[in-house]
C-alpha cells in the first residue's frame, strides 16, 4: 500500500491552478485554522514565565540571575523529557481518533498521566537539590542561593506541565484546541494583575512572583479537568480505567524519536546558559542571555504554531497523495512565517535599546540586552524560517532525520563556535549568543537541501512505514484534520 501511495505522489501533476489569490487565500485559511489556537496557547503559556521573570528582575539582579538559571537550564532539561514523553498521547489520541475508537482516547491520555507523573517524580531531586547542584557546577554562591530557592517553587509548576501537555494533546488530537487557547489567554490575563498583588502590594517578592505563576498555571489546568470530565468530551472520556495501567511500556517507548528531536533543542540552551555562568560578570551575562532567549522563546511559540500547522498540512496532503499540493502548502506557510518573522525582527531593531529594561532596573543588564540587540533580531527572523521545515519533516514521518540534523547543528556546530568565540574574544556572551544563532542557520539550511531545495522528490523522502494510512486493520495517523474542523 506504501508503494501506492508514493506513486501517486510522483505522478500527481493534475492539480487545478485556479486563481493563485484564491489558492492562497483557502491554504491560508487550512493552515490558520490549526496554527492560530495552538499559537495562542502557547505564546500565553510562556508569557507567565516572561512576565515572571519581568517581575523578579525589577526585584534584584541576583534573583533575576537564579531564575534564569533554574528557568533555562532545570525547568528546559525536565520539560523537554516531559514534552518528549506526552508526544506519544497524541500519536496514540490521533490514531484512536482516525479509527474512531474515541473510547480508547481517555485511556490513553491516563496512561500517559501515569508516565508523565512518574516521569516528574524521578527529576524531583534536580528541584530539590537546586542550589547544592548549582555549586557543584562552579555558579556563583550568591546566584546558586536564590536558584535553590527559586527551583523549589518550580515544584507544582512543573507537576502542572504534566497535565497541561498531555491534555493539549489529547484535545488536539479531537480538534478541540480552541478551549486551550481560550483557557491559556485567561491565565495570561489573571497572572498579571496576580503578580502586581502579590510582589508589590503585599511585599511577597520573590516568593509572590513564583506563586503567581503557580496558581495561574494551576487556574488553566483546572479549567481543562472541568471541560473534560464536566462532559464536553462525551465520547473520548468514559470516566478512570483500570486500563490505563495496562501496556505503559509502549507508550514511553513510543516517544523516544520525537522527544529526542525536542530535547536536543532544549538542552542546548540550557547548556548555553550555564556557560555564560562561567564568563566575566557572570550575574549579568546570565541575566542578559536568559532576557534574550526568552525574548527568542516567545517569538518561538508563534512559530511552533506554525510548525502544527506544516506537521498536519503535510501529512493530511501526503496522506492524499497529492504531491504538489505539499509543495504549495508550504510554500504559504513558509511565507505567512517569513512575514510575521519580519514584522518582530524590525520591532527589535527599533526597540532594541529598550527591551531590557522591561525585565530589569540594572543598567549593565540592561546595555548588555542592547549589545545583543541585532543578534537577537536575526535569530527571530532564522526562527521563523527553521520550524516550518522541522514541521514539514515531521509531517513527513522524518524525526529520526531532524534528530541527526540537531545532533550535528546544535552540538558539533554551534555550541563548538559558541565556545571558542565566547572565550577567546573579549566579546563574551555576544559571540557565544552568535554561535546559538549559526546554530539555526546550520540547522534551517541542511533541512532545506535534505527536503526540497536539492530538487528531489519528497516522496521518494518520506518514511512510508511511518506514514500508513487507514486501511482494512491499520490505525490511522494521517486523519483528516482539516475535514473535521468544518
Amino acid at each position: 500500500m506504501a508503494s501506492g501511495v508514493q506513486e501517486r505522489l510522483l505522478s500527481s501533476g493534475a492539480e487545478e491552478e485556479g486563481d493563485l489569490k484564491k489558492r492562497v487565500y483557502v491554504e491560508s485559511k487550512k493552515v490558520w485554522r490549526v496554527a492560530f489556537p495552538s499559537m495562542i496557547s502557547r505564546v500565553s503559556s510562556f508569557g507567565t514565565i516572561v512576565v515572571t521573570q519581568s517581575f523578579i528582575g525589577h526585584i534584584s539582579s541576583v534573583d533575576l540571575a537564579g531564575y534564569a538559571l533554574v528557568q533555562t537550564l532545570l525547568v528546559r532539561f525536565v520539560n523537554g523529557i516531559l514534552i518528549g514523553m506526552s508526544s506519544a498521547t497524541e500519536t496514540l489520541c490521533g490514531q484512536a481518533y482516525g479509527a474512531k475508537q474515541y473510547h480508547m482516547m481517555g485511556v490513553f491520555l491516563q496512561r500517559s498521566w501515569l508516565v508523565d507523573l512518574a516521569s516528574m517524580t524521578i527529576l524531583l531531586p534536580l528541584f530539590l537539590f537546586g542550589a547544592p547542584i548549582f555549586r557543584l557546577l562552579g555558579q556563583e554562591e550568591d546566584i546558586s542561593v536564590s536558584a535553590g530557592y527559586i527551583s523549589l517553587w518550580f515544584i507544582p509548576f512543573n507537576y502542572a506541565i504534566v497535565f497541561a501537555l498531555t491534555i493539549q494533546m489529547y484535545l488536539q488530537a479531537q480538534q478541540k484546541n480552541r478551549i486551550i487557547a481560550y483557557l491559556s489567554v485567561l491565565q495570561f490575563v489573571v497572572h498579571l494583575p496576580l503578580s502586581y498583588i502579590f510582589v508589590y502590594l503585599l511585599e511577597w517578592g520573590v516568593g509572590g512572583a513564583m506563586l503567581a505563576l503557580n496558581v495561574s498555571q494551576w487556574f488553566t489546568i483546572i479549567g481543562e479537568f472541568i471541560y473534560i470530565f464536566g462532559g464536553w468530551c462525551p465520547d473520548s472520556w468514559k470516566g478512570f480505567s483500570m486500563a490505563a495501567f495496562q501496556d505503559i511500556f509502549p507508550v514511553v517507548k513510543l516517544s523516544v524519536a520525537s522527544g529526542l528531536m525536542v530535547c536536543l533543542e532544549l538542552w542546548y540552551y540550557a547548556i548555553l546558559v550555564l556557560v555564560a555562568g562561567y564568563m566575566k560578570n557572570a550575574e549579568v551575562a546570565i541575566s542578559a542571555f536568559s532576557i534574550c532567549l526568552n525574548i527568542n522563546g516567545w517569538e518561538f511559540m508563534i512559530c511552533l504554531g506554525i510548525l502544527g500547522a506544516a506537521c498536519v498540512r503535510v501529512a493530511n496532503e501526503l496522506g492524499r497523495g497529492d504531491a504538489n499540493a505539499v509543495r504549495f502548502s508550504i510554500k504559504v506557510i513558509l511565507g505567512t512565517s517569513i512575514l510575521i518573522g519580519v514584522v518582530i525582527w524590525a520591532l527589535c531593531l527599533i526597540f532594541g535599546n529598550q527591551i531590557g529594561y522591561l525585565f530589569t532596573q540594572e543598567e549593565a543588564v540592561a546595555k548588555a540586552v542592547a549589545d545583543l540587540a541585532v543578534l537577537l533580531a536575526f535569530s527571530v527572523l532564522f526562527n521563523s524560517i527553521y520550524p516550518v521545515f522541522s514541521g514539514v519533516a515531521v509531517g513527513a514521518g522524518m524525526q529520526a532525520t531532524v534528530a541527526i540534523i540537531n545532533v550535528v547543528c546544535f552540538y558539533i556546530i554551534g555550541l563548538p563556535i559558541g565556545l571558542v568565540l565566547g572565550y577567546v574574544t573579549n566579546l563574551q556572551v555576544k559571540w557565544t549568543f552568535y554561535g546559538c544563532k549559526n546554530t539555526f542557520f546550520s540547522a534551517q539550511h541542511a533541512l532545506q537541501q535534505d527536503l526540497f531545495l536539492t530538487g528531489d522528490d519528497l516522496a521518494g523522502a518520506v518514511d512510508w512505514n511511518a506514514l500508513r494510512c487507514y486501511h482494512g486493520d491499520n490505525r490511522s495517523v494521517l486523519h483528516d484534520v482539516e475535514d473535521e474542523l468544518g
